[in-house]
């Protein structure tokens, strides 16, 4: 299983539906968006998740749909953050220094609101039970 496979995506999909601190926190605010996750030197992310009401309702290999966030990095970021997780200190500094690029999605709107800042550095942790 490769990082941002079907497999993986789908994986990630179970994990982020079994941490409530994730998914119920975004359901709380309505949360719903489709993100996509992969590197900077390729042409489109690898895998996506579609979140309705804090829920994963779908993941896998991305096929192309519209994204509200695109988040790349390298690999060996992401496999840093997977292993070890990232706090908001090491969430903004993987912003400013371009190890973590969104292609598509406000990093600041999301990073300045704590309902979608803490959910997020949660993902990292799900990621990381892969």
């Amino acid at each position: 299983m490769a990082l941002f496979d079907d497999a993986w995506m789908k994986g990630f999909q179970e994990k982020w539906n079994a941490e409530p601190a994730l998914h119920e926190a975004l359901a709380k605010i309505n949360f719903n968006s489709t993100i996509g996750y992969g590197f900077p030197h390729d042409d489109s992310c690898l895998g996506f998740i579609n979140v309705v009401n804090g829920e994963v309702t779908e993941a896998g290999a991305y096929d192309g749909r519209v994204l509200n966030w695109d988040i790349r990095a390298e690999q060996k970021n992401w496999d840093k953050w997977l292993a070890k997780g990232i706090g908001m200190t090491g969430l903004g500094l993987a912003f400013t220094t371009g190890k973590m690029k969104f292609k598509t999605g406000d990093f600041k709107a999301m990073i300045s609101d704590p309902r979608m800042a803490g959910p997020f550095i949660k993902s990292f942790a799900a990621m990381g039970k892969v």
